[in-house]
């Protein structure tokens, strides 16, 4: 779906493709969001983009990238991506900008918060009146995402850790798994994300003035803090799930002891009962008493004893010597 935006009293109002011909003296910002292949071809042609180029905007592993073509500058971002009813709901997405001097056009293969945010006029001081700062502003809008997913995902990671403590589910595990995946796409992300501000502060490629610089040094800013918040819940997670792999595993070592000590029991009595065959006379076998029976009963119940006590046995604890030094 494309949208054609232009800046009315420091608001966006969305217009007709029809219109745009009406507002020639005003800069406009096409919004190409959930594009379909119809569509891209249709920016393609009409804007004499590479098709290179839009193959690199819609390839979900795209990194972060600034590039001056002919016509236009290219910037590829990483924008973070909430979609609630997939399996890794955290994610990113690229988004490109491609810049001309009269408008610019935003295309993105999905839907994101940070560009719902730019059309509902959720981001003050916007204006399209001077591009390096809506993309700075873009990327701005796009770390304060990231910083606010960050501590839903570490909220999850608590409620999951207190599930797991009560009873250590399949679910729980494949969600702490899923979470990890997701700090994992954000710090990749972040980084991707700071090469490119490093790179638009080096290469000059986009003409920033002093407002524009002190923008950019604060996006910096922000971006370093997300990296690092993102660095130290993905290093919680993974030893959230290590400590609980650990348990589970120990679990399983107390079941298999059980089970040995259980099988170790059992085989008496098959020794016994294999030892005198099928062929050899059994003890008390012609006796008319209940000798045979208490003894085999006596010996069944001695096996489950000694099979408690073993199940049951506590390692002994050494106790520690100290030694007292002398005072002199």
């Amino acid at each position: 779906m494309i949208n054609y935006w232009i800046q009315e009293d420091n608001q966006f109002v969305r217009i007709e493709k029809d219109e745009i011909s009406l507002h020639e003296s005003k800069r406009l910002w096409i919004d190409a969001r959930r594009v379909s292949q119809s569509e891209l071809e249709s920016l393609q042609n009409e804007y004499s983009l590479d098709p290179e180029l839009l193959m690199d905007v819609m390839d979900q592993d795209e990194l972060s990238r600034i590039e001056q073509w002919d016509d236009y500058v290219l910037s590829i971002m990483r924008l973070p991506v909430f979609t609630p009813n997939s399996e890794v709901a955290y994610s990113t997405a690229p988004v490109g900008a491609v810049i001309f001097s009269d408008k610019i056009i935003t295309i993105c293969w999905t839907d994101c918060e940070v560009l719902k945010d730019l059309s509902n006029n959720r981001i003050k001081g916007l204006s399209l009146n001077d591009f390096p700062a809506f993309l700075i502003r873009i990327l701005a809008r796009s770390d304060i995402m990231f910083l606010r997913y960050l501590k839903e995902i570490s909220r999850r990671v608590t409620s999951i850790q207190n599930e797991l403590h009560e009873q250590i589910e399949n679910a729980e595990l494949i969600q702490l798994l899923n979470l990890e995946k997701s700090l994992t796409y954000f710090t990749t992300s972040l980084k991707a994300n700071q090469l490119l501000l490093e790179k638009i502060r080096r290469t000059r490629i986009l003409k920033l003035d002093s407002d524009d610089q002190e923008w950019l040094d604060d996006v910096e800013i922000d971006n370093r803090q997300a990296m690092e918040m993102a660095d130290t819940y993905s290093s919680i997670t993974t030893g959230v799930m290590d400590a609980f792999a650990n348990v589970i595993s120990n679990n399983m070592n107390v079941i298999m002891k059980k089970l040995t000590v259980i099988s170790l029991v059992l085989m008496i009595m098959s020794f016994i009962t294999s030892f005198w065959g099928m062929n050899i006379r059994l003890p008390w076998s012609t006796s008319t008493t209940w000798t045979g029976f208490f003894c085999i009963s006596g010996l069944c119940i001695l096996s489950a004893g000694v099979a408690y006590v073993i199940m049951n046995l506590k390692p002994v604890k050494k106790a520690k010597k100290t030694k007292k030094r002398k005072k002199n």
